[in-house]
């Protein structure tokens, strides 16, 4: 047995058996891929993967054993390159950041500036999606690290570090009726009041949306939500055309810039949320990583961070 094969293996399950994505994937042929799979079978003298006549289904029970064992190894290969890739380079590389819409928006811009003047050398790349596509970015190495809201902190086999804390804020145009409560009133403003008229917010995937749904079940009521987008942006972008009241992240309102719009805050109504930073649990990181990775939570150190990536047994 060899690398070659564990290669293949691992990105036949990471295709969903599809030999001819994990051939393109590998850069080879899909009878290569077969062969080499066979022959791993035949020296291992079990059957890894089920079929169905030529076609690949799924794994056999020793086959989800033979799997996790191979995705160790692969792991343990992968620091080794980048154990060498950090004593050659160790100011050089690439930060691939998984993030939403909202965290490369409102969050991620003077961390990555400041982070750039420390590292200028390295090359920052952004990577887009919901929460749990972000979680299979970083649990498939198609990025470093991942900043998204608890969600990531549900996910087996990733370690997250608390960011900041944030609460939802509902925006309006100026002359809409809510505008009309006093300050009192609308530090108060009750879901009854929201559910009046048509709302606009994120998509179930994305910042506390299933929060949000469930304050509104607890108390029986069915929001009338005409529209779901992914970004606050695109939220606020319809509120001012007065398709209905958005319900955003409470970061995502800035008075001066969003001067065509009202926010007024609703944490009482929805509770805290926390963003996190989150990585592969036993990945080596590179220094740069550490320093990113503390600048998105200053309360952890280098030292409780690596403890947390590799606890001790």
């Amino acid at each position: 047995m060899n690398l070659q094969q564990f290669r293949y293996i691992r990105e036949t399950i990471r295709r969903n058996f599809n030999l001819t994505e994990t051939s393109q994937a590998l850069y080879t042929s899909q009878p290569g891929v077969s062969k080499a799979i066979i022959e791993f079978e035949d020296e291992l003298g079990l059957q890894i993967f089920e079929r169905h006549g030529k076609r690949i289904k799924g794994l056999t029970k020793p086959g989800q054993a033979v799997a996790a064992v191979i995705e160790r190894i692969m792991r343990e290969v992968d620091n080794l390159k980048r154990v060498s890739d950090e004593y050659a380079r160790q100011d050089e590389g690439e930060l691939i950041i998984g993030c939403t819409h909202t965290q490369a928006r409102y969050f991620l811009p003077e961390i990555i500036l400041n982070f750039k003047k420390r590292f200028p050398k390295v090359r920052v790349s952004l990577a887009e999606g919901s929460p749990q596509q972000l979680a299979q970015m970083v649990l498939s190495e198609e990025a470093d690290v991942a900043v998204a809201t608890e969600t990531l902190s549900l996910v087996p086999g990733l370690v997250t570090f608390p960011c900041y804390e944030w609460t939802h804020t509902i925006v309006v145009k100026p002359d809409h009726p809510l505008t009309e409560l006093t300050s009192s009133q609308a530090r108060n403003i009750s879901l009854e009041q929201i559910a009046q008229y048509p709302i606009i917010t994120y998509d179930s995937a994305f910042s506390g949306r299933k929060t949000i749904d469930a304050c509104f079940e607890e108390v029986n009521i069915k929001p009338d939500i005409v529209l779901e987008a992914i970004d606050a942006d695109v939220i606020k972008t319809y509120v001012d055309v007065e398709l209905g009241v958005g319900i955003i992240a409470g970061m995502a309102f800035n008075p001066r810039r969003d001067s065509n719009l009202v926010g007024i805050p609703v944490g009482h109504l929805f509770g805290k949320h926390i963003s996190k930073i989150g990585l592969r649990k036993g990945v080596f990181a590179r220094d740069y990583v550490y320093e990113f990775i503390q600048m998105c939570s200053p309360s952890y150190d280098r030292a409780q961070i690596e403890e947390e990536l590799n606890p001790s047994k």
